[in-house]
């Protein structure tokens, strides 16, 4: 059973997270287990899924990046009509979502050996970045912070 949480006081004491609480309010509340797959950060705006795609083949794979959002699906379309004995891979159709974070980006995608694995990079444009302020010295005989005394009538 799933609790609701009330964000509203949190939305008093910050701006522009509107974003993460509606994703926590609309997380899936079944956890799909399959495919397994792994995330990697190889530095602070790098990162790496892999996900196990045995018995799989690039043509069966389709990978779609959207904003903030990389959906991964697979279907095996078989050619050939084969009576098993004993189907122990799973090759039911999939598809896997990873919410992604503003400026991410899908920089590679490969398969070998059963493992998709998918290279993300984060680029911050360079408007976004922290920048520095200054703050303007007043111009005048008066500094900042300095308080002028009035003149006194000789």
């Amino acid at each position: 059973m799933r609790t609701a949480f009330d964000f509203s006081p949190l939305y008093r004491s910050s701006i522009g997270f509107d974003r993460i609480f509606n994703l926590l309010e609309n997380a899936p509340q079944a956890v799909e287990t399959w495919p397994p797959y792994d995330i990697e950060r190889s530095d602070e705006n790098t990162y790496r899924v892999r996900i196990a795609v045995a018995g799989f083949s690039e043509n069966d794979l389709d990978i779609s990046h959207e904003p903030n959002l990389l959906i991964v699906s697979g279907e095996r379309k078989e050619q050939d009509e084969v009576e098993y004995l004993h189907r122990g891979l799973p090759v039911r159709p999939f598809t896997r979502r990873f919410e992604l974070a503003d400026h991410m980006t899908v920089t590679s995608a490969s398969l070998n050996n059963g493992l998709l694995t998918i290279d993300l990079v984060r680029q911050v444009p360079e408007e976004m970045k922290p920048r520095r302020i200054t703050i303007a010295k007043q111009d005048g005989a008066r500094k900042a912070g300095q308080v002028e005394k009035p003149k006194q009538a000789a």
